[in-house]
């Protein structure tokens, strides 16, 4: 099942921005060998692909592409070599299934960090006649892929969590902002909530954000009693001066704060202005999970927030940590079902395979980390839950995985 790009589970180390996550990765030796040539301890040897520096695994007859960045921008490099060893990982679970066919190969490409080097990728794979391609990760990388894998007629399906890249043929595998937004209003709606509001940073980020609340409040049937946006934190008091009369009257009932770097300073200000929290709540975003901060800040007890089911990456952590040394990054589950969803029999045993029809069924496929689907412009739904911060950073599931 597919895994979120939110803070990535790992040792001490650097953090960037992928899109509107917030991505932390391990540095140093621990952090887990980059794809190597030759025999691994899992799965079938690692051969060189039939040119340039590619690696091939796999014993299927059905061509199947890995675009990833394995060189280039250290954090970008990390995360790609991460995600080709979870990719390496599904294989050797399809080869070790009796049960399940090993219909394909996959031949990993570095696309480097930049666009240019998806393209090189990308055409490199269209020659080789690759009939799917998985990856890349940047929306930059993904477009310029895109426009190759397009003009041959061949679906792509990326790793970005940016729903803008996304068109006929190409897929986006990750948790949307209208995915997250929709799961947690939902919720709320459900709990009898009748007052949404949000506060979103006046980024590419917040905006993205924000538009998605509006999108997905009407369509709940609410009408969103207040949409804040600020440039600084220094902003904060003031917004909170705004809205707390409005709670006050119970015009606003939940409050989203989804930006994870201003999220307490938001709810500090709240609890210092007298808001009660049992009327409002606060509600996060998918970004939130595994902040060790944030969970164990007492301004946010009892806040709410959708998040991945952590059950599909706990049930590949000790193969991945045995094989790669290291933990794996909550990512890695993307890579993982993204591969099994390419073996998967009536999607690559098709004639012609991975047609538009096959990939947009409604009822979805059943990945590592839950229920997903695509729709025909290219944009995913994703199972997720609802968490909830308690006292002392404990942090517990109140409602399970849905779309």
């Amino acid at each position: 099942m597919i895994g979120l790009a939110a803070a990535l589970a790992g040792c001490s180390g650097g953090t960037f921005q992928l899109g509107s996550r917030s991505l932390t990765l391990p540095w140093g030796d621990d952090a887990g060998a980059g794809p190597q040539s030759g025999t691994g301890t899992i799965g079938t040897p690692m051969t060189p692909a039939p040119s340039g520096n590619a690696q091939r695994f796999g014993r299927g007859s059905v061509p199947v592409a890995l675009l990833l960045p394995l060189s280039g921008e250290p954090a970008l490099a990390q995360l790609g070599t991460a995600l080709a060893n979870a990719s390496k990982l599904a294989i050797a679970f399809i080869e070790a299934s009796p049960n399940i066919g090993e219909n394909i190969h996959i031949t990993l490409r570095d696309t480097g960090t930049n666009a240019a080097g998806a393209i090189n990728a990308a055409n490199a794979a269209m020659r080789e006649g690759a009939r799917l391609v998985l990856g890349p990760v940047t929306a930059e990388q993904i477009t310029a892929a895109a426009n190759v894998t397009r003009a041959a007629n061949v679906p792509l399906i990326g790793f970005a969590n940016n729903g803008s890249v996304a068109g006929p043929g190409v897929y986006v595998l990750n948790v949307l902002p209208e995915t997250e937004m929709k799961r947690a209003i939902t919720y709320i709606r459900e709990q009898g909530r009748r007052g949404p509001a949000g506060i979103f940073p006046a980024t590419p980020y917040g905006e993205a954000l924000a538009t998605a609340f509006r999108q997905q409040a009407i369509a709940a049937g609410f009408s969103p009693s207040a949409v804040y946006t600020f440039s600084d934190p220094g902003e904060a008091q003031g917004i909170i001066n705004q809205a707390k009369p409005m709670t006050e009257t119970g015009m606003i009932d939940a409050l989203f704060l989804p930006d994870r770097a201003s999220a307490a300073i938001f709810a500090g200000l709240m609890a210092q202005a007298g808001i009660d929290r049992d009327l409002v709540q606060v509600v996060g975003s998918a970004d939130w999970a595994n902040d060790p901060g944030l969970m164990a800040n007492p301004a946010l007890v009892g806040a709410i927030f959708p998040a991945v089911d952590e059950t599909g990456l706990n049930a590949i952590r000790a193969d991945y940590q045995r094989q790669f040394g290291s933990a794996p990054p909550q990512m890695a589950t993307i890579a993982y079902t993204a591969t099994i969803l390419a073996n998967v029999n009536t999607l690559s045993l098709a004639n012609p395979p991975y047609s538009q029809a096959l990939l947009t069924n409604p009822s979805g496929f059943a990945g590592r980390d839950g229920l997903f689907r695509f729709h025909a412009n290219g944009r995913s739904d994703y199972a997720l839950v609802i968490r909830q911060i308690g006292a002392g950073g404990n942090v517990t599931t109140l409602d399970g995985a849905k779309i």
